[in-house]
């Protein structure tokens, strides 16, 4: 999902952020600064504004209130506020429905919040993450499903073509089988690992001998795309 994640970061409440809420924006690709309180959101804001906020309720619902305040009663107001809150606080809700566009309660699954995310952002028509995504002559358009490598044409599957946008857009990063197939394939997908290496010998025999190694095997680990090179969005 993160081929409509903005460019600008997100405010992301409480500060530091819980471990799982800032795994989940880091792998689906949303960038993100941590604030502690109103003052820290305003003050430390970017210069063409927050791309959206998640603000988390669970610990100071006072506070987190205080801050979705602050980034929508201003001139400028913030789009995209998604609150993370428990059951037992969805009565807080009532009459500030101003004040954010969504919520997810907590503990969250990574896919709703992710899933959460890709709505906000695909609703209000803020697509300024990239169509097309490239490294070097390797060229994916993320929008038609379509592979090639120069001019080239490549007869990828779905599943085979999704695996190769996670690894081209997640380049140098070493991923286990597990992940692969979590982030890949989906939390609830119950194949094996063996899964993942069929499609990536799949994948290197269509990038061809000479590109093959784009894909590399990190011994007893799992995979990895690219060395330090990075992917060039547009």
């Amino acid at each position: 999902m993160s081929d409509i994640a903005p460019t600008e970061p997100l405010a992301i409440f409480p500060d530091p952020p819980p471990p799982l809420l800032a795994q989940t924006l880091d792998l689906a690709g949303y960038p993100w600064k941590a604030v502690s309180n109103a003052a820290v959101a305003i003050q430390q804001e970017p210069v063409d504004g927050w791309a959206g906020a998640v603000i988390s309720a669970e610990a100071d619902p006072e506070a987190a209130f205080g801050i979705c305040r602050a980034l929508r009663k201003r001139d400028a107001p913030v789009d995209r506020v998604l609150l993370l809150i428990t059951g037992s606080q969805l009565s807080e809700l009532e009459l500030r429905e101003d004040l954010f566009d969504d919520f997810c309660l907590s503990p969250f699954h990574p896919q709703e919040l992710e899933a959460r995310l890709h709505h906000l952002f695909f609703r209000t028509g803020r697509t300024t993450g990239p169509e097309i995504v490239e490294y070097g002559a390797l060229i994916l358009n993320l929008e038609t499903y379509q592979a090639a490598f120069g001019n080239v044409p490549l007869d990828l599957t779905y599943m085979e073509y999704e695996l190769l946008k996670f690894l081209v857009t997640h380049p140098a990063k070493v991923f286990t089988r597990e992940q692969l197939l979590s982030r890949v394939w989906g939390y609830e997908y119950y194949g094996g690992a063996r899964t993942v290496d069929v499609h990536v010998r799949r994948l290197r025999a269509k990038l061809g001998e000479e590109h093959a190694g784009l894909i590399q095997t990190v011994r007893s680990v799992g995979y990895r795309f690219g060395q330090t090179r990075g992917a060039i969005s547009r």
